[in-house]
């Protein structure tokens, strides 16, 4: 069980990684900051001279081969048990265990549109900064 927590936490980890990689052309960030990264071809790079090597990896490199955009997945990303399992003995064994928690956690916010807790924070920021949403469909990068 412990093992599959590990996983969660480096699956997670991954993701992230690979999604600012995609975002390094992003409107958001001054031009010369923007990078057209081919991202399939990085992690044909990481899997075969990184520290960071793995069969996680290796599945990543090869779903980005098969299509760069990954337009054939949702994002939605179930969990299996072994996480909740992992996270629940570290809550009973009072074990800090942010990265394995949060990784769970991102699995439960895959299976969702914005939140109700979303929309307050979204009220929040409104309300004491005049911070207000993009116009509907506007999008963002």
């Amino acid at each position: 069980m412990i093992h599959n927590g590990i996983e969660y936490g480096l699956m997670q980890a991954y993701a992230e990684g690979f999604d600012i990689l995609k975002n390094a052309k992003s409107e958001a960030l001054p031009p010369d900051h923007r990078f057209d990264l081919d991202i399939a071809d990085i992690a044909e790079v990481w899997r075969r001279g990184s520290v960071i090597p793995s069969w996680l990896l290796d599945l990543t490199a090869i779903a980005l081969a098969e299509n760069a955009t990954l337009d054939n997945y949702s994002g939605f990303v179930e969990d299996s048990g072994e996480g909740r399992w992992t996270v629940n003995a570290a809550i009973d064994e009072a074990v800090p265990a942010e990265v394995l928690t949060a990784a769970l956690f991102a699995r439960f916010r895959s299976r969702k549109d914005h939140t109700f807790a979303e929309k307050i924070l979204s009220a929040m920021r409104a309300g004491f900064g005049g911070h207000r949403e993009p116009p509907q469909g506007a999008k963002k990068s």
